[in-house]
This record gives structure tokens, C-alpha cells and sequence, in this order.
């Protein structure tokens, strides 16, 4: 069983319904936890986690609903799926609109759920992945003095350097080393790669 692509985290207080899900899951080589309750999944957290979430969205207990919403708070980035019954739809596409990746209406069919968990650990992989390239970025960031920092800001702004020597009163010289130092700091080859990182910062 791999843990490469992450783990699916099962939700359900129905013991057989996680038992037969984490079978499932085995059988096609993914990696599964299970949990009994809302809270108990809540209580282990960690906000590195990756993979995503099997959510039953009616338990006794704290709701399927309510845990998306606490995880959301938690700064999870996990994609959820819940699973339902036919009177959840309605709740399940609210959920939906707050942040749920996906739902599936039990009963369901086993290729239907693989399919959407692997959809949902894609969608994992590329925030992840984005996340990583965010971290990286903000690091080089940090990495540059204030001053650098300035002129990185007025560089993204598409000022020239003349007019930012001129805002920042020194000579135009020391723009250009500063400039040349924040390329090569940021490692942007361009300044429209440079433009990038400046949005990917303030976002």
C-alpha cells in the first residue's frame, strides 16, 4: 500500500461501512485511516496531511457538514467527499458550495467512488504542488533586503528604472544592481516570471 499520493481518510460511524471502504481502498493500492466520528478525525489532525477525505454527512454527533467546516478552520486543504443518502443531496451540494470537493448518493458503485476519490487526490497533488512552489517563492522573498525588496515592488509595478531611482532618490546605477540582484535572488529569468512570484507573494 503506498502513502505517495496521500491517504484517504474515512469518516463514518458505521464500522462496516468503514471496514468495506478501507477494503475497497486497499485493493487498488491506496493508502486509508479510519475514524468512527467527526471528532475524532478533528482531534487527530495535522495540517500537513495530504489526500483526502471520505465524509458520511449524517452521523450521530458532531454532522459530516460541521466537520468540513472545522476542518476548513483548521487550515485543511484536503478535498472532501461525502457520502450520502438520497434525502443528504440538498445538504450535500450546500456543502458543496462551501468547499466540498465531490459527493456520492449510496448506494454507490465501488468504480464510481475510485473514480472520485482519484479525481480528489489529483486535485490534492496540484495544491500541493502549488503550495510547495508558494513556500519557494516566499522564501526567496525573505531572502531579499528591504531594499530589495522596494525595488522588486516597483519593478513588478512595470516602472522603469529611472523613474524608480527617482521615487526611491538614489541613482539609477544602484537601481540597476539592485534590479540584477533580485533576478538573480528570485531566480526569475524574465521580468514577466518576476511578475508572477510578485502576485503569487500577495495572493
Amino acid at each position: 500500500m503506498s502513502t505517495k499520493e496521500g491517504i484517504v481518510r474515512i469518516v463514518d460511524d458505521d464500522a462496516a461501512v468503514r471496514d468495506s471502504l478501507h477494503l475497497l481502498l486497499k485493493s487498488v493500492g491506496l493508502a486509508a485511516a479510519t475514524y468512527a466520528s467527526g471528532d475524532e478525525i478533528l482531534e487527530a489532525f495535522d495540517p500537513e496531511w495530504q489526500g483526502c477525505v471520505l465524509l458520511d454527512i449524517r452521523m450521530p454527533g458532531i454532522s459530516g457538514m460541521e466537520v468540513q467546516k472545522k476542518l476548513i478552520e483548521l487550515g485543511s486543504t484536503l478535498p472532501v467527499i461525502f457520502i450520502t443518502g438520497h434525502g443528504d443531496i440538498p445538504m450535500a451540494v450546500e456543502a458543496m458550495h462551501v468547499g466540498a470537493f465531490d459527493f456520492v448518493q449510496k448506494p454507490f458503485k465501488d468504480q464510481e467512488l475510485l473514480d472520485r476519490v482519484q479525481e480528489a487526490l489529483a486535485a490534492s497533488r496540484e495544491d500541493q504542488d502549488q503550495i510547495q512552489k508558494i513556500r519557494d517563492i516566499q522564501a526567496r522573498f525573505d531572502s531579499l533586503t528591504p531594499r530589495e525588496k522596494e525595488v522588486m515592488h516597483h519593478v513588478a509595478q512595470g516602472l522603469a528604472n529611472k523613474v524608480i531611482a527617482m521615487d526611491l532618490d538614489v541613482s539609477q546605477r544602484t537601481i540597476e544592481i539592485h534590479r540584477a540582484r533580485v533576478m538573480e535572488k528570485m531566480g526569475a529569468r524574465s521580468l514577466a516570471a518576476l511578475v508572477r512570484m510578485s502576485l503569487a507573494i500577495e495572493s
